[in-house]
């Protein structure tokens, strides 16, 4: 049997590199495709990672258009089905000042928006529902910019609002302890990508009581 993980984000999870104009890491450094070659042929890792996604803000900026998460979603579900496992990071381009919301708000919006409507998605092909792995982004701040003003304050809370958000949907949680973010304050190091890679690889084999 193939196991299907759609991991679903934003440019942490496309692979960003930190302090570039849009740069990405290679298949052999980003967290996805590492994950993909320690689980082995018997998983199926499907990369969803989209620079600037929101939960459910638009993007007003010219070019910037289909960041909203949410609109995504079911239609990313169902391009994708059947899905075994869904692992989802998404919330700091929500901390964005313009955005104006608090972290109870973004707590608030993702449980709603995107943790009700993962675990209620049944397949069309098969009898069976996802199931769901909730990441907490790392911690953001302002590089001086402005654009994110306020960030860390509220990022700080991230592993507090997600664990609570998947203790009370019966969902699995993985924290964003040495999760380090580069230059830019937003964007995962090289080295933080192999270290989320470990962590769900640990939590995968867990969730599936595979022994690889």
């Amino acid at each position: 049997m193939k196991y299907r993980i759609l991991c679903y984000g934003d440019s942490n999870t496309w692979g960003y590199i930190s302090g570039t104009d849009h740069l990405r890491y290679g298949e052999n450094e980003r967290w996805t495709k590492i994950l993909s070659r320690k689980l082995g042929d018997n998983f199926e890792i499907i990369e969803e990672g989209l620079n600037s996604r929101t939960l459910i803000s638009n993007d007003p900026r010219p070019g910037k258009e289909g960041k909203n998460g949410y609109q995504y979603l079911i239609p990313c579900l169902d391009t994708h089905d059947p899905i075994d496992l869904v692992i989802i990071m998404l919330g700091t381009n929500e901390l964005k000042k313009s955005y104006n919301r608090s972290i109870e708000e973004i707590g608030e919006i993702f449980e709603k928006y995107f943790v009700k409507t993962i675990l209620n998605k049944k397949s069309q092909i098969e009898d069976k529902y996802p199931k769901l792995l909730i990441i907490a982004p790392p911690l953001a701040d302002d590089d001086g910019n402005g654009k994110y003003e306020g960030a860390l304050e509220k990022s700080l809370r991230f592993n507090e609002i997600y664990s609570k958000i998947a203790r009370s949907n019966g969902c699995y949680f993985i924290d964003n302890e040495q999760l380090n973010t580069g230059s830019d304050k937003i964007h995962l190091t090289k080295d933080s990508h192999e270290i989320l890679a470990n962590k769900l690889y640990s939590k995968i084999v867990d969730i599936f009581n595979i022994g690889i």
